[in-house]
């Protein structure tokens, strides 16, 4: 059972919710998100929340977000930083959607993550949990050269290390309407979710009203406060490759749960 959900709210779908899909179990809070290479540690916090995560992998592409790279943090030196990065091929240009995204150089794209997650990470007491995620990447840029496919692996591994047992579907799967809000709550809606879980950006722009249509109240989502001072706030923009190194799967995923359970002691 997801660590999250039903500390978080009472349940309340409304009736006029479209019927989720089949493979979907109704209910939880719903977290969307681009698919990250290595995500920083606040998105993993984020996904770790949710019941569901809807991959939005058809919005365009940006080169210069996270879709394809990941900045790596030294063990030992926090300030010593490196970007990880895919080289990617846009076949329709600037308005390549994310799903049609594809790796110019697999070969290279494989030698250079193997060797940069190895020099950042193998030293790391937690170094098992590190080598899984990475070879599970590995795998998958053996498997297809779809950045979106192989950043999406990257992410449920982390996620699974750290016992989540939510539910993923990529947007592309499902039907919604255009603009930016209604296209968020039908996407909320397809998956039969009860809570919209939205970070502090997400917030900052987005119109409540298609998610009250349909009876789905919008949950903001803020940092864990104990994973954020336990491993330094200048960490923020760094892979949560870093933290799972530095803190391994259980203790990481303990801080996850420890604020999780905190707020909804302040909430219930």
């Amino acid at each position: 059972m997801t660590p999250t959900s039903a500390s978080w709210a009472p349940a309340s779908t409304a009736a006029s919710s479209p019927e989720p899909r089949g493979d979907s179990q109704p209910g939880g809070l719903c977290a969307i998100h681009q698919p990250n290479l290595f995500p920083r540690l606040s998105t993993l916090a984020k996904l770790y929340a949710a019941d569901h995560w809807i991959v939005l992998d058809d919005v365009q592409f940006a080169r210069r977000d996270y879709q394809h790279r990941a900045r790596l943090a030294a063990l030992n030196d926090l300030d010593r930083q490196q970007w990880l990065t895919l080289p990617t091929h846009l076949p329709h240009g600037r308005s390549t959607l994310i799903r049609h995204a594809r790796l110019a150089d697999p070969h290279r794209s494989r030698r250079t993550a193997e060797l940069l997650v190895r020099q950042y990470y193998g030293c790391s007491h937690h170094w098992t949990a590190i080598r899984a995620a990475l070879e599970a990447v590995l795998h998958t840029i053996d498997t297809t050269d779809q950045v979106a496919r192989i950043a999406t692996a990257s992410t449920t591994v982390l996620l699974a290390a750290l016992g989540w047992q939510g539910q993923t579907v990529a947007s592309s799967d499902l039907l919604a309407r255009q603009g930016r809000s209604q296209r968020l709550a039908d996407l909320a809606a397809a998956t039969g979710s009860s809570h919209y879980l939205c970070g502090t950006g997400g917030m900052r722009y987005l119109d409540h009203r298609p998610f009250d249509a349909y009876g789905i109240p919008v949950v903001p989502f803020r940092m864990p406060t104990d994973a954020a001072g336990a491993l330094c706030p200048s960490a923020q923009h760094a892979t949560s490759l870093w933290a799972l190194s530095t803190l391994g799967p259980q203790a990481l995923a303990q801080h996850f749960v420890a604020d999780l359970e905190a707020r909804a002691g302040v909430t219930g």
